[in-house]
């Protein structure tokens, strides 16, 4: 318990500050309707009106709170106006963008860990590569795998290609980043150890440099993990799609929701962490089966 009350403290200072900046930005409105009817409002008036509007410039707590459960508890999840719908929308591209940007990772890494043109050449453009805004180059991977019409040869649709090139972009970056540093985190004396044995190099990638990278794996597939879902849901905008969190925050924004908008963003981020938490169990379980864990 006293572990977490620095945690519970910083999300009471969070709450407190997010309900002081929704009565400030959301007072204006009360004060202009006031001044159009000829008369004058009282601070207490001004904090329950902020309180309760229908349209918020920025929505109180409780009212997220509320959008939240009446889109994950109040309506079927078959239904096109449940998040858990949308969540499973998006979830699907962010699982295959996260299991392509992984296998792309992986292989680049140990191509440059074992090549040395590739280091030359694949790394410069790999880190030049995440200096391009996903929302300017989105649109670009839309318009083209719609073109070459990928999701025609997969069997799948093109939108869901789009998104899952998009969430593998992301992705792969802090996979070929810590990989390449955890294959090369063995010191001399270790892999000197292993040609002592005559070992082959491909019995050194096996039996070192690929446990050696574990724990930079799985840190990396956390990061990856968040950022598969960023992506998914930024390609969820360009495309023009109906369903998927990405969706539906863009909707409630074009037809003036706020409430929707921020309960999608919430229904996002608690997705986040339930993604994060699975990585972690699997981390867990290899640790285990590895001997690093109990």
């Amino acid at each position: 318990m006293r572990a977490a009350l620095p945690v519970l403290a910083v999300l009471a200072a969070v709450v407190v500050l997010w309900y002081l900046g929704a009565v400030w930005l959301n007072a204006q409105w009360t004060i202009d309707q006031a001044a159009r009817a000829g008369r004058t409002v009282t601070f207490w008036e001004i904090v329950a009106d902020a309180m309760g509007q229908r349209r918020p410039l920025l929505p109180p707590p409780h009212q997220v709170g509320a959008a939240l459960w009446e889109g994950i508890a109040g309506q079927p999840v078959t239904s096109k106006r449940s998040l858990v719908y949308h969540a499973v929308v998006t979830v699907e591209a962010t699982f295959a963008g996260f299991l392509l940007g992984t296998a792309i990772g992986i292989l680049l890494a140990v191509g440059i860990v074992y090549s040395r043109v590739l280091d030359l050449t694949v790394m410069p453009w790999a880190i030049i590569s995440q200096t391009i805004p996903i929302v300017a180059l989105a649109p670009m991977i839309v318009v083209v795998s719609n073109r070459i019409g990928i999701g025609d040869w997969l069997g799948v649709e093109n939108r869901l290609v789009s998104k899952t090139i998009i969430a593998a972009y992301l992705s792969f970056f802090p996979v070929l980043v810590s990989m390449v540093k955890g294959l090369r985190s063995p010191d001399a004396m270790q892999v000197d150890l292993l040609a002592t044995y005559n070992a082959t190099g491909w019995q050194g990638f096996w039996k070192l440099r690929l446990p050696a990278s574990a724990p930079y794996f799985f840190a990396s597939l956390k990061v990856a993990v968040a950022a598969a879902l960023v992506g998914a849901i930024v390609g969820e905008l360009p495309t023009g799609a109906v369903d998927g969190l990405g969706a539906r925050m863009l909707v409630a924004s074009q037809f003036g929701q706020p409430l929707l908008m921020w309960a999608a963003l919430f229904a996002a981020a608690a997705v986040a962490g339930v993604l994060i938490l699975a990585v972690a169990a699997v981390e867990r379980v290899a640790g285990r089966r590895m001997g690093v864990r109990p």
